[in-house]
């Protein structure tokens, strides 16, 4: 998350949206498409039973094929990346350990500057709302 927290922002991402990110199902701040391109991203990092044929349904009703595919890859090549990173011990840029503790320390987000570790609650919390 710290990761996406910084590069969302560089994108463009207003601090307000991207401190909702935790409660996008019902903030106001994010639209349908986004609600389901997000559900889909956690969905993705569950098992694979969890993507199933209603939320694809929901993502063709806004996404194309391709970007469906694209949102995918995306999210399988971060939790490849992650995978490692946890696994190697890997120190983050202490800009994306500052990015993350501005915007998500609030949802319980355990980032710090001794390098990647998640929050149940962050996680759990999306996880058991899919």
């Amino acid at each position: 998350m710290a990761h996406a927290a910084e590069a969302a922002h560089r994108a463009g991402m207003d601090d307000a949206k991207l401190e909702a990110v935790c409660d996008y199902r019902t903030s106001p701040l994010y639209t349908e498409a986004e609600r389901v391109a997000l559900d889909f991203a956690v969905a993705a990092c569950l098992p694979a039973q969890c993507c199933h044929d209603d939320l694809f349904a929901r993502m063709k009703r806004h996404w194309t094929d391709g970007q469906i595919v694209e949102f995918a890859g995306v999210v399988a090549l971060n939790g490849f990346l992650n995978a490692g990173a946890i696994r190697s011990r890997f120190r983050s840029n202490p800009s994306r350990s500052s990015s993350a503790k501005k915007h998500l320390v609030r949802h319980g987000c355990a980032w710090a500057n001794t390098g990647h570790s998640r929050s149940a609650g962050v996680y759990s919390a999306n996880r058991t709302k899919t």
